[in-house]
Order: C-alpha cells, then sequence, then structure tokens
C-alpha cells in the first residue's frame, strides 16, 4: 500500500498542481469572455429562469426528470463532505487567502459547468431502458467524433464513483457516528445500515434518486445555512477581520493553488460529472439546461463554501484545528448541540453524495457494458459503502484524486474544440429570450 500511495500522490501532485490547475482557470476564463461575461452581464436572466421557477410545479416526461431533481441531484453529488472538511483543508493548507481562490474558480468555473450542461443535452440519446445517455460521453463521442476518450471517461467516471463518491463519504458518516456511539463494531452496523437505505434509492434509477434529493438537499442546504447564519450573527465583529484575512493572503502561491484545487473539488466543474445527471433532464433547448450549471456552482461554492469559510474564520477555530474538528471547534459556540449538528451536517451530506454519485458511476457503466450491466453495479456499489466504512481510507483518498484529476483530461478537451457550439446555442437562446 505504501508503494501506491506514492505513486497515487506523486500523480495527484502533477494533476491537481499549478499546470492542470492553471488549465481549469483558463478554460473558464476563455469562455467567460467568448460570452461576454455572460454569468455577470445576464445575472438577471439566469436567476430568474433557474431560482425563480424553484417553487413552480414541474412535471417530466417518462424517463427523463424535472430541471429542478437534475440540479438537486447534481447538487448532491458534490455537496459532500468537501464543501466542510474541503474548506477546512483549504484554510489549514493555503490560509484563508485560499477562500478568494475558491472564489475565483467558482467565478470562471459557471460557464464551464454552463457548456458542459449545453453539450451534454444537445449530444444525448436515449438508452434502451428509456432514460437519456448524456453528459461528456455524449459529446466526446458524437460531438467530437471520439468513441475512444468517450470510452475512457466513462471509466474513469465508473471508478472514481467508488472512491470520492462512495468509500470517502461512507467512511465520513461512520466516522461521525462513532463520535456519538462509540464501539467497535459501529462501523459494521452504520455499513449495512447505509448499504440497506442507499440500496433502496438506488435500485429506483435516477428517478427514485431525483425525488429523494429533490427532499434532501434543500432541507440539509437550509439546515446548514440557518446553523451558520447563528454563528456568523454571534460572532459578527470578527467578519470586517475575517474578509481582511481573506483578501491580505490572497496571492500567495499555496493561497492560489489549495484554494482553486479545492474549489474545482467542490463544485466539480471541469470534471464533467454533473452534465450526466442534468442530461437527464425534461429540457427541449440546451442553453437551458446550461444555466442551471451556472446555479449549481453559485450554489455549491459561492453559497455553502464561502459561508462555511466565514464560520471557521470568525469563530477562530481555523486556527489550532484541522478537518472535523475544525467544523466542530466553530459549531461549539451554538452550545452543547454544536458538535452533534457538524456530526449530522456530514452524515447528510455524505448521504447526498452516495445517492448522487452512483447514478454517475452507473451510467459510465451503461455506457461501456451496456443496461445489463447496471444491476450488477449497484449490488457492488453498495458492497463498498460497507467497506467504506469499516476500513482506513487514506489509499482510496490518494486514489480517488487521481481518478478525478484524470477525468477532467478527456472533458475539457472536448469542452475546448466543442466550445463554439456550446457558445452558439447560448447566444441563439439568449437572443430569443
Amino acid at each position: 500500500m505504501g508503494l501506491v500511495n506514492s505513486i497515487a500522490g506523486a500523480l495527484a501532485g502533477f494533476l491537481w498542481g499549478p499546470p492542470m490547475l492553471a488549465v481549469f482557470l483558463l478554460t473558464g476564463a476563455y469562455l467567460t469572455a467568448r460570452t461576454r461575461g455572460f454569468p455577470f452581464r445576464r445575472l438577471g436572466l439566469w436567476v430568474r429562469v433557474t431560482f425563480g421557477s424553484l417553487f413552480k410545479k414541474q412535471t417530466a416526461a417518462e424517463g427523463s426528470i424535472t430541471q429542478r431533481q437534475a440540479l438537486a441531484s447534481a447538487l448532491a453529488a458534490c455537496l459532500g463532505t468537501g464543501n466542510i472538511v474541503g474548506v477546512a483543508t483549504a484554510l489549514t493548507l493555503g490560509g484563508p487567502g485560499a477562500v478568494f481562490w475558491m472564489w475565483v474558480s467558482a467565478a470562471l468555473g459557471m460557464m464551464t459547468c454552463c457548456a458542459e450542461n449545453i453539450l451534454g443535452v444537445k449530444y444525448r440519446w436515449r438508452t434502451e431502458n428509456g432514460g437519456w445517455m448524456g453528459g461528456p460521453m455524449a459529446y466526446l463521442e458524437r460531438g467530437l467524433g471520439s468513441k475512444g476518450l468517450a470510452g475512457i471517461y466513462a471509466a474513469l467516471l465508473a471508478l472514481a464513483a467508488f472512491g470520492i463518491g462512495n468509500m470517502t463519504q461512507a467512511n465520513a458518516i461512520a466516522e461521525a457516528a462513532k463520535q456519538s456511539f462509540p464501539s467497535s463494531a459501529t462501523g459494521w452496523v452504520v455499513g449495512i445500515v447505509l448499504a440497506g437505505l442507499i440500496g433502496l434509492v438506488v435500485f429506483g434509477g435516477v428517478g427514485r434518486i431525483a425525488r429523494v434529493t429533490e427532499k434532501v438537499v434543500p432541507a440539509m442546504a437550509g439546515m446548514f445555512l440557518l446553523a451558520g447564519a447563528a454563528v456568523l450573527v454571534k460572532n459578527y465583529r470578527a467578519l470586517p477581520g475575517a474578509l481582511g484575512l481573506i483578501f491580505r493572503g490572497a496571492f500567495s502561491g499555496r493561497a492560489i493553488r489549495y484554494g482553486v484545487a479545492r474549489g474545482v473539488f467542490s463544485n466539480e466543474a471541469g470534471l464533467g460529472s454533473s452534465a450526466v445527471v442534468h442530461a437527464a433532464a425534461d429540457v427541449k433547448e440546451p442553453a437551458v439546461q446550461g444555466l442551471w450549471g451556472i446555479a449549481e456552482v453559485f450554489i455549491d461554492t459561492l453559497l455553502m463554501c464561502t459561508v462555511t469559510a466565514l464560520v471557521f474564520l470568525c469563530s477562530g477555530a481555523w486556527q489550532g484545528h484541522e478537518g472535523v474538528a475544525m467544523a466542530g471547534a466553530a459549531f461549539a459556540s451554538l452550545g452543547r448541540w454544536g458538535g452533534h449538528f457538524v456530526s449530522l451536517s456530514i452524515a447528510l451530506f455524505a448521504f447526498a453524495t452516495l445517492t448522487g454519485w452512483s447514478f454517475y458511476g452507473e451510467q459510465g457503466t451503461r455506457y461501456l457494458l451496456g443496461q445489463h450491466s447496471v444491476k450488477p453495479y449497484r449490488v457492488i456499489y453498495l458492497g463498498a459503502v460497507v467497506v467504506g466504512c469499516v476500513m482506513r481510507l487514506e489509499t482510496v483518498w490518494a486514489v480517488a484524486d487521481v481518478l478525478n484529476g484524470l477525468m477532467a483530461v478527456p472533458n475539457l478537451i472536448g469542452v475546448l474544440i466543442l466550445s463554439g457550439q456550446a457558445i452558439r446555442e447560448l447566444r441563439r437562446w439568449e437572443h430569443n429570450a
């Protein structure tokens, strides 16, 4: 395992190092410039189309999900422990200035995610079970004309689902449970129960995943934001100082590296994964689903991660604590229930990620091996949940970082080469909007 960790660590260091992070930023900057700053210039338009329709009744044709469900499912996959532990890691390794670069990565990543969604819907097709196959597999095969790159992406997606989307998240839930119920058997019990609950969701297909996430994601996000707001109100005098720390520390090399890396890791813009579920939405105009990609990145990083970072900074918890301990110290200012709140938040965020990534991995497997492979994949996925709850995951984390980084390579090739098509779709729709 030591050799595997060393190799994976070296590969992850390259894939998430300055050259690759620059590609993420430059891709977002290029798309933003070519659309004349669409997310900012037409802020009112995309907010009205997305947030303005969240509370309206939405229906979907058979084999599809609503746009609200697509957003919830995509957020379920990316609103994982990275929004708590990932932010803590950014502060520990990059200092408060890393938060500034998380904002930058999100501001530019909005157009990257928008383009991914547009292309994913434009080139999608119906599968033999009546659902949609879309996302990077679709635009790499049918847009770029490269089944090879599409197959590589699908394989990486299916494998990555077992790491960042499964075992690491299951382990976070088990660790949270152990804090409240210390026992040597806790991991096995949590693993079996969790696998059962996840099984009830994933064996219902994308429709059931979407219905569950549509209820769970708003509840858990709202609960976390309210608690975060309570911490900020209690420590409001520290807010100007926290913002000062962010801007004063923004231009160190470590702040840039870890801020951009955590930002990309959080919202997944550039990885192409969220476009897989957005392609299942009942929508006719690809550009419209692109707007939901903008909203997704905004919610994940500019809202959720910002609140988390300010809570850590204003409470002073970022000094002397790391990871989950930082979150526990920050919310401890709310009283004895603060620690239990952190455990519950991590469990809910991780549960949502488990359900969201199950569909991503399933689609990658379906693309490579066909519909008959889906049920065996689901069984293996549930087995990995149990394993994740009872084992140490240093190697899994290292390999997961590599797989996620590798996913970006074929995806960004496709997005950049096909960017003209995505921009034309957006301009045509914008002209008629």
